[in-house]
């Protein structure tokens, strides 16, 4: 499965990379993230009542994300064998493959944010970077909005692209399809509030262990990439991660983060806003932690670079 697959990816992350997410496709049919989102969203209101104990609410989050991976992993399972039934059934894969990638749309997200800095200043390229991140924008300043964007770029590099390319790689449609899920039960019912944090719990672990293999081969991603181009410091996003990243709150984002700001030698995480409420998070990196602009294009720079290795090596892997 794993090399055999090696091809249809490749096609895939190159029909991502020059159309990504068309807006005109999507303004007319459902995106089927969306989808999985609503098969989500009607789980969580029938088995999630505030009434039930703990105890009953992680059982049934447990129960919760069994149902949405079986659901998922089954119509992956059936699209999956009726493409290989068509005469160009591995283009068609190939090109339903690309839909759940995100090299083309975290880039043009990003991007935005930095030429909303420079079309229109800090307060749309606040509004910008709340379209990726999280945090509370008024609390941000210039420096603020451009570790937010290269924190989120580095995070989803992992989430976006590595980990469904993994995941497709090992299992499959039903792999990517199944990996896509329990990522979007993660964002959606992972939280640590008083309506999650019990519900949730199962997906917030599960997606955790998803997420593992891909982090770190993110971060090693991007050393790699670092040692080659003559802007960024291949030397330093090693030692960043060995140094920074088990300190992350999160088991896996810190990896790619740290190895983010050690190649490009700034500090990004430490402490935010969230909902008024400030949130003391270890810095990744040590280097400048004052950034600006130019700064998200040295990051966007390094993420480009980056997919082109990905897909040079997994070319090389169809040699082996």
């Amino acid at each position: 499965m794993l090399f055999d697959n090696i091809p249809i990816v490749l096609i895939a992350l190159a029909i991502d990379a020059v159309i990504g997410d068309p807006n005109w496709l999507y303004r007319r049919i459902q995106h089927p993230v969306a989808t999985i989102g609503c098969i989500i969203n009607q789980l969580d209101l029938l088995l999630n009542r505030p009434q039930f104990k703990n105890l009953t609410k992680k059982i049934l989050g447990v129960l919760f994300i069994i149902i949405a991976l079986s659901v998922t992993g089954i119509i992956g399972w059936a699209i999956q064998t009726a493409l290989k039934l068509m005469e160009f059934g591995q283009l068609l894969e190939a090109i339903f493959i690309s839909i759940f990638l995100a090299q083309n749309s975290l880039y043009k997200h990003v991007r935005n944010v930095a030429q909303a800095f420079v079309s229109d200043g800090l307060d749309a390229a606040r509004v910008s970077v709340s379209h990726i991140v999280g945090r509370d924008p008024a609390a941000l300043d210039e420096s603020g909005v451009c570790r937010a964007s290269i924190e989120s770029l580095s995070e989803n590099f992992s989430d976006g692209v590595i980990a469904p390319v993994f995941w497709y790689l090992i299992a499959g449609v039903p792999g990517i399809l199944m990996y896509k899920t329990l990522n979007t039960a993660d964002s959606m019912v992972g939280h640590l509030n008083p309506k999650y944090r019990y519900f949730g719990w199962a997906s917030a672990r599960l997606d955790d262990v998803a997420n593992f293999i891909p982090a770190r081969l993110t971060a090693l991603l991007i050393f790699l990439t670092a040692l080659i181009i003559p802007s960024a410091k291949g030397c330093n996003a090693l030692t960043s991660c060995l140094t920074d990243a088990n300190r992350h709150r999160s088991v896996n984002a810190g990896w790619p983060e740290a190895a983010m700001a050690g190649a490009l030698d700034i500090r990004i995480a430490g402490p935010r806003v969230y909902n008024g409420i400030v949130v003391s998070d270890p810095w990744m990196g040590d280097g400048n932690p004052n950034l600006r602009t130019n700064d998200i294009d040295r990051a966007l720079r390094l993420y480009f670079y980056s997919n082109i290795i990905n897909a040079l090596i997994l070319a090389l892997l169809l040699l082996i």
